[in-house]
């Protein structure tokens, strides 16, 4: 007897949100952006091939891959992309695709580094978001995660002061609203290992992510003082947001030329370009390539 297949996850979807103005610009987030950018300077190579930014946004942290010959912008909102694309430009070496993180459509050995922040957090199933990520990455390829942290100084005065009812020591991951899920190191650290991916290095920050601290300290020293804390996390990860490094093993390989750079997201075959479309070589699903965003999240009727 057949077993119904499980539901697809659901997804957070940023379609036509103002995210960018109401979260970022002029909302007082400029420590955590500037911490955030230390550590994507000591994890991310110098320079490289092709790199991807698995949800992207609006393409916040983009220039921190401007050694890179290609840069990749995913995101699964249109919207978004098109933020991204008025801010960064139509170069050449800028690819935008709207995806699905759980069905990507991208080939083997597409990216010799790749970044997903601000991005797990919304996952209901991050493990197999994981999966599909490192299949597109070249062996001896670099990949950088962040994740919001439960095992947080916070979330531990508070349990242990009664005022929480979940632990932050249990490994599953705590949903706190819909869609918006805190992690626990380890968690995060065996999930990157059973996706294929070996972890390397760890740090913690946003350790000072306190309204009061920002009202009473200069920005220049905040982000000091979290760039002396961060190597802390290796040992203590206890503040609000970690960063992982992680690489594919083996022997640098060749990256697929760009030409072959999509996957039919539905049949894993080949794509070829035709005109504005981009159609499988098996079953013939069709794309569209709209105002330069390859739209691989949906099929055409």
């Amino acid at each position: 007897m057949t077993q119904p297949s499980s539901p697809p996850p659901a997804i957070c979807d940023y379609e036509g949100s103002t995210y960018r103005t109401d979260f970022w610009e002029g909302k007082g987030r400029e420590y955590e952006d500037a911490v955030e950018r230390l550590v994507l300077r000591r994890f991310l190579p110098r320079r490289g091939k092709r790199y991807a930014d698995f949800g992207a946004g609006f393409g916040r942290l983009i220039d921190e891959a401007a050694g890179f010959d290609e840069v990749v912008v995913v995101d699964y909102s249109r919207t978004m992309l098109q933020e991204a694309q008025a801010r960064l430009g139509r170069a050449e070496r800028f690819i935008y695709v709207a995806a699905d993180l759980y069905k990507l459509p991208f080939a083997a050995d597409a990216f010799d580094a790749a970044l997903l922040c601000r991005v797990v957090h919304h996952l209901a199933d991050a493990p197999a978001a994981l999966r599909q990520i490192r299949q597109c990455m070249a062996s001896g390829s670099i990949f950088v995660l962040e994740f919001a942290n439960k095992l947080n100084l916070k979330a531990i005065l508070r349990y242990a002061l009664g005022r929480q009812a979940w632990s932050p020591y249990s490994l599953a991951p705590h949903e706190f609203v819909r869609l918006n899920f805190n992690f626990h190191p380890a968690y995060i650290r065996q999930a990157l290992v059973a996706a294929g991916f070996t972890p390397r290095r760890r740090v913690a920050t946003s350790w000072l992510r306190l309204g009061l601290l920002k009202r009473l300290l200069p920005l220049r020293l905040m982000v000091a003082l979290d760039r002396i804390l961060q190597p802390l996390g290796s040992l203590l990860p206890y503040a609000p947001q970690i960063f992982v490094e992680s690489q594919v093993c083996g022997a640098p390989s060749a990256l697929v030329p760009r030409e072959q750079l999509f996957k039919c997201p539905l049949t894993g075959a080949p794509l070829r370009r035709e005109g504005d479309l981009l159609v499988s070589a098996e079953g013939n699903p069709r794309w569209a390539i709209r105002d330069g965003i390859y739209d691989l999240k949906e099929p055409l009727a």
